[in-house]
């Protein structure tokens, strides 16, 4: 006896297990990504995050040219207003030559050298106590590298100071390593209003003099031995120095003149019986 008889489903139709496994088929197949839609994206990010490398990298930059930027001027300040500070305290006695000298040189190495009385906030102050009237001298000196073959190159320019006390002479360690007052200097001009010409000199010859008026230009930029291969921009500022002081005579010094004494061949001012006389008169 034979059983019921099954009916066969027609060919092409599903059966009703087979349908949920073919949706879910169909469905993963319409949400996965081609190889070319993953090449897009990929190079779309690489252009992303390189926009976002070459912002920060020139933000970087920028900031590194402003703080250097602010670095030079602040320098610059510090460097003009150091020699205008000892210039107006400028000290000359015509009678003592050997240790009041105004010394004025150009060029190459430009040097300025005189004899002054400083404040007590001046550079290296600390390191000589209360000795405030000091000989200075600014120079201007190469700085050279030594390479791996042992010979020296010049990489920069810097001005430098050196002071010592009145009477006492520079030190060996004054010498070796002065004040670096600037650095990657340019150029370094001193130039003297002389009265006569009328007009701005860049040699002062009068040792025993000062001229009333000083412009001193300072100029910035060139070779620097942080950048061998790059040239700075340059940085000029120039500064007229009113100089209060006059030379002190030597008949006022010594109280003796050349001819006749000076003030009668006596003192201008003398301490007699603990009293002061000027001129004869108590």
């Amino acid at each position: 006896m034979r059983g019921p008889r099954r009916e066969r489903a027609p060919l092409g139709s599903e059966s009703p297990k087979s349908r949920p496994r073919r949706a879910a088929l169909a469905r993963s197949s319409r949400t996965a990504f081609t190889l070319i839609e993953v090449m897009i994206a990929i190079t779309i990010f690489s252009l992303v995050l390189a926009a976002i490398y070459s912002t920060w990298t020139m933000i970087l930059r920028a900031t590194r040219v402003a703080q250097e930027a602010a670095a030079q001027v602040q320098r610059q300040r510090i460097a003009i207003g150091t020699i205008e500070d000892a210039l107006t305290g400028i000290e000359d006695f015509q009678a003592s030559q050997k240790y009041y000298s105004f010394v004025m040189q150009n060029g190459s190495q430009a040097t300025l050298s005189f004899t002054a009385r400083l404040p007590d906030d001046f550079p290296r102050s600390a390191r000589f106590g209360g000795l405030d009237v000091r000989r200075l001298e600014f120079d201007v000196e190469p700085i050279s590298d030594t390479g791996a073959a042992g010979s020296g190159f010049n990489t920069e320019n810097d001005l430098v100071l050196r002071q010592c006390p009145l009477l006492v002479g520079m030190d060996q360690d004054e010498m070796t390593t002065p004040y670096v007052l600037a650095r990657n200097v340019k150029d370094f001009v001193v130039e003297g209003w002389d009265t006569n010409q009328q007009e701005w000199v860049k040699e002062w010859d009068t040792t025993n003099s000062i001229p009333p008026l000083i412009r001193v230009t300072l100029s910035f930029g060139g070779k620097n031995r942080d950048n061998f291969a790059g040239i700075e921009p340059n940085w000029s500022v120039t500064r007229i120095i009113a100089v209060p002081s006059e030379i002190t005579p030597a008949v006022v010094q010594t109280g003796t003149g050349a001819a006749g004494g000076g003030f009668g061949g006596r003192p201008p001012v003398s301490i007699q019986n603990g009293g002061v006389q000027i001129n004869g008169t108590q």
